[in-house]
């Protein structure tokens, strides 16, 4: 085996870039994966495809910024990522939200909390405890959603078209590995998981 490669599975890609820079040799049993089975990764193409990911994580991030200037109050983009995962996960609490985003429970309630003062969320009084409160988006709220998902879905859609329709599942499959147990089975469109 050439020096500093890898066999890795799919599913094995998420664990091996999670841990330390001593990736180790992994696989699965070819009958678990089909024709996919192996898949021989070396350093320099994780590393690629970190940088990759990092600059694809940077223009994402840039277009939100651009999206979201003007918006009242200072919204940002902790703020648009609760408004877009209450639209997709209606009721979601600050617990959950904060599980989801990978935010403390205290900036996950205060994210919530500014999206209230601001007239896009409403939450349900009738739960006693406000960590468990469900929260939903207000018409506002959708369209506050609506008006920073717009940019991010077209600059998603040119990304898309540049690597060209086989490459739309493989990358969904790869970005599903990547959040990994966030998901759960929250995958939706193309035959994806639901």
């Amino acid at each position: 085996m050439v020096r500093g490669a890898y066999r890795l599975s799919e599913g094995a890609l998420v664990n091996a870039l999670a841990q330390s820079r001593a990736i180790r040799r992994m696989s699965l049993p070819a009958a678990t994966l089909g024709a996919e089975a192996r898949l021989f990764l070396r350093e320099e193409e994780l590393d690629a495809a970190l940088e990759l990911f990092m600059l694809a994580e940077a223009a994402l991030r840039a277009s939100a910024d651009d999206a979201l200037e003007g918006e009242p109050m200072g919204l940002g983009r902790g703020h648009y990522r609760a408004a877009f995962l209450m639209k997709r996960r209606p009721g979601l609490g600050v617990q959950e939200l904060a599980r989801l985003t990978g935010l403390s429970k205290q900036a996950a309630s205060r994210a919530l909390r500014d999206l209230e003062d601001a007239g896009y969320v409403v939450r349900d009084t009738t739960e006693m405890d406000a960590r468990r409160r469900p929260a939903s988006l207000t018409s506002a709220g959708e369209a506050f959603e609506a008006r920073v998902s717009e940019r991010l879905r077209n600059h998603l859609a040119r990304a898309y078209r540049g690597g060209g329709l086989d490459a739309v599942a493989g990358a969904r499959r790869i970005l599903a590995a990547l959040a990994g147990v966030k998901m759960g089975s929250r995958v939706t469109g193309g035959g994806n998981m639901s």
